[in-house]
């Protein structure tokens, strides 16, 4: 589908934020007994504020950890650790470490931002892998919308660090091994500027392109789900058949799940179906 004005492509790409994390996620779950929670680990610092990820360990791990970005609209809000058990349940009871990454929200930062600050919780988790008892080479990512984009940013434009900075965290990879992605915005050129809903997008015209994912296909790309309602009007699907197309170019491992008749997040049977192929994803790319 493509955009006839700039207002409305933007409000066909991003999510209203008043719907955070209802992609696949379960009603309000109970903390589990099973489930180590180490909450709120600072893995840096920006405008006198810490940034936060919670660590979520179960009692039997297979060793490999997900990221899950916390993110709708690029606006990340903190909540109880707690609450997060039951909507990655699924992942946890494979033996999954989860960690919940926030970054610096809109309205104050914007998407950029959110891109830098993601990548440093990738680098901080992996310097501390030994901490949280595992593997670094077995770190997945996931998210909707928002947390989509951004999961894809990190797996296909990650980097090996600098080795010059004389920060340690800095100096360590950020690369990723698997992506599943919910209806994510994967070509952000020509939405930049200010914007009175979405905020995150007032930044300069030309970074649009380096905070584009599908503009970072490249042959050394982790292996991708793309899971999307064929009814969505925030983000087309077009969004994922692009990327997937992209990714086809240089056979990549690229997979696309579409959920007909589902608009922008999943419930009931496509609830059910989306966190299975989810967790089928992540045990085939990051435990095999």
């Amino acid at each position: 589908m493509k955009c006839t004005s700039r207002m409305l492509c933007r409000g066909m790409l991003l999510i209203i934020t008043s719907t955070l994390l209802t992609l696949v996620c379960s009603a309000q779950p109970e903390t589990s007994p099973d489930v180590d929670i180490r909450a709120d680990v600072i893995y840096g610092h920006k405008a006198g504020m810490a940034l936060t990820y919670d660590v979520l360990t179960p009692q039997e791990m297979n060793g490999a950890t997900v990221l899950f970005m916390i993110s709708g609209g690029w606006f990340s809000r903190w909540r109880p650790a707690e609450q997060f058990v039951g909507w990655v349940d699924f992942l946890l009871d494979e033996g999954f470490t989860v960690i919940a990454v926030r970054h610096g929200s809109a309205p104050w930062f914007k998407v950029p931002e959110a891109v830098a600050d993601v990548r440093r919780a990738v680098r901080h988790v992996r310097f501390h892998a030994e901490d949280y008892g595992i593997d670094p080479n077995r770190i997945g990512v996931m998210g909707g919308s928002a947390g989509g984009h951004l999961s894809l940013m990190l797996g296909l434009a990650s980097d090996a660090g600098n080795p010059e900075s004389e920060d340690p965290i800095a100096q360590t990879t950020n690369e990723i091994a698997a992506v599943v992605a919910y209806f994510p915005p994967t070509d952000l050129r020509g939405l930049a500027g200010p914007d009175d809903r979405f905020p995150a997008l007032d930044f300069p015209a030309e970074q649009e392109a380096d905070i584009s994912p599908i503009n970072f296909v490249s042959e050394d790309d982790p292996p991708v789900l793309l899971i999307h309602g064929d009814q969505d009007r925030l983000v087309p699907i077009s969004n994922s058949h692009n990327l997937k197309t992209a990714m086809d170019k240089l056979a990549l491992n690229v997979e696309l799940l579409t959920i007909e008749g589902a608009a922008h997040g999943f419930r009931g049977d496509d609830q059910i179906r989306v966190r299975e192929a989810t967790k089928d994803f992540f045990l085939e790319n990051l435990t095999n």
